[in-house]
């Protein structure tokens, strides 16, 4: 009989995995599967795809190096078994072994720690879920933090943070005298667009790799995205060569222009600009965010970098990663069934291809299905915003995110979308819906420039359908973003309108909804 069977899921490859803490490999064993069910759940952009099964594959092996005296349990490829969830596999491999426990480190999505569970009592068998020390707040010190607090902001719980773990501090004071240079991030590139964009770093495409990008192609031919771009590492060893890429030539100019987006003429000028691209190897745990936040720290003091570019970049680490973990698994399974404004409208099919009229949504989609990213103020303000004034049913748009971009893990996708983009929380932890007119993606980019529509216009033919919807959401939520001193200043434009201009923007408003798919 076998002592442990140790369950390492595809966004668990770290060799400090929790899970592995007491493995024996004389009386233990370690199992691993790739399965149909996790790249189909959702329309997986096959970068995704590749990206999960490429690292995973890399992982296993490492493993087999580690304990060369040999390793039980085994790992199950695609195409190589006929089990369609990882349910079905852990099943078959508790029968076989019949282990005294299944041991796991904690899953990074609510539905895969049920399934454990439901198993485990199905099959009595004890599962021991050990914490997930990759993270710098575990949920237990996070719902304590949430229980001393009316209200869950992010700014709080990252000043929590930095003088817990001694980040940019001087004494018990920020370093600088400021908590926050969110102000000094968001300036805009003018007329003349980005200079001097660094140069993307690449990977090498192994043989492991290109075995899951032949596998990919061969069972999800008609999956979304493009499989040309994929840079993303695969291996700590690479993840490593990603982290030392962007402090040595990114960090210094992340902080002023994270927020800005540009439509390039150069074709090698690269899309990534000055953003870390660590997301991904974060969130499979082949970067820890102990090192990531030290590395800056130790530029920061080395190099005399802008403080404003390394606080901006360790807030989004330190800050706001531990923040959604902790949100997401405080607030499921609602957070997933939330619908504040029961907004029901389908997701429009150029969503997965990015063939609309609309040049922010057309170069930010087209970003997405070809590179399986798109940074946070495209998310955020461009497909995000959408779907929120587009009356979008939040379901749609939650899978969506979860499918396209190869850094989602629910646990960190669901809360971003939820609770920030489509505000189908209520406000549960932010304090506004982020909603802008056109305007705002004007300021920010260089998309309407190359776009058919006028932001500045909210009614006819060219008129900018963010700003239609953006004039229209706000007359009919009037009373609410009147009453929020965060959002008051918005309805004070409303009051200028007359009833006929607000009749002609919810006629205009009506016509888009109607013609979604082809706007």
């Amino acid at each position: 009989m076998t002592r442990h069977l140790i369950l390492i899921l595809g966004d668990q490859l770290n060799l400090d995995n929790p899970a592995l803490e007491d493995f024996d490999s004389t009386q233990d064993a370690i199992f691993m599967a790739e399965v149909n069910h996790e790249a189909t759940q959702v329309w997986s952009h096959k970068a995704r795809i590749v990206l999960f099964l490429s690292a995973m594959r890399h992982f296993y092996e490492e493993l087999v190096r580690q304990y060369s005296s040999g390793l039980q349990g085994g790992y199950l490829k695609l195409g190589e078994h006929n089990f369609a969830t990882l349910k079905a596999a852990w099943a078959q491999k508790i029968s076989v072994l019949k282990p005294q426990k299944v041991i796991v480190c904690e899953p990074g999505e609510y539905r895969i720690e049920q399934d454990l569970i439901a198993l485990c009592e199905e099959v009595n068998t004890e599962l021991v879920v050990r914490d997930d020390t990759h993270f710098m707040c575990s949920k237990a010190d996070f719902i304590h933090w949430a229980k001393g607090n009316k209200q869950l902001r992010m700014e709080f719980f990252y000043r929590q943070m930095r003088q817990k773990y001694d980040v940019l501090m001087q004494g018990n004071e920020p370093l600088g005298g400021a908590w926050n240079y969110d102000a000094e991030n968001r300036k805009t590139f003018g007329k003349t667009g980005p200079q001097n964009v660094p140069v993307a770093p690449m990977v090498c495409i192994d043989g492991i790799t290109q075995a899951a990008i032949d596998i990919v192609e061969k069972h999800f031919p008609n999956h979304p995205g493009s499989l040309k771009n994929f840079i993303w590492p695969v291996t700590r060893a690479a993840a490593l060569r990603f982290l030392d890429d962007f402090i040595k030539h990114k960090l210094a100019g992340f902080g002023d222009h994270q927020d800005a987006m540009w439509q390039s003429a150069n074709s090698s000028q690269s899309p990534y600009l000055w953003h870390s691209l660590l997301s991904a190897s974060l969130n499979l745990k082949l970067l820890n965010p102990r090192e990531v936040i030290a590395a800056a720290v130790v530029a920061y003091h080395q190099q005399q970098l802008p403080l404003a570019s390394v606080e901006g970049f360790i807030r989004q680490v330190l800050g706001w990663r531990e923040f959604i973990r902790g949100v997401y698994w405080l607030d499921m399974p609602k957070m997933g069934e939330a619908n504040h404004y029961k907004h029901t409208r389908a997701l429009p099919s150029w969503y997965w291809t990015g063939d609309t009229h609309m040049n922010c949504m057309k170069q930010t989609i087209s970003d997405t299905m070809q590179h399986g990213y798109a940074h946070h103020i495209q998310r955020l303000m461009v497909t995000g915003m959408f779907g929120i004034l587009a009356e979008l049913n939040p379901r749609e748009v939650e899978a969506w995110y979860l499918a396209v971009y190869v850094d989602a893990v629910e646990w960190v996708e669901l809360p971003n979308v939820a609770g920030m983009a489509l505000y189908a929380n209520g406000g549960r932890f932010t304090s506004k819906p982020y909603v802008a007119s056109g305007a705002y993606i004007k300021r920010m980019s260089n998309y309407c420039s190359n776009c058919k529509y006028k932001p500045e216009l909210k009614t006819g033919e060219t008129a900018c359908p963010t700003t239609t919807l953006y004039w229209n959401f706000l007359i009919k939520h009037y009373d609410t973003f009147s009453r929020n001193p965060r959002t008051a200043f918005m309805t004070k434009n409303v009051d200028r309108f007359s009833e006929a201009d607000k009749a002609e923007v919810h006629a205009h408003a009506q016509h888009i909804y109607q013609n979604i798919n082809v706007i």
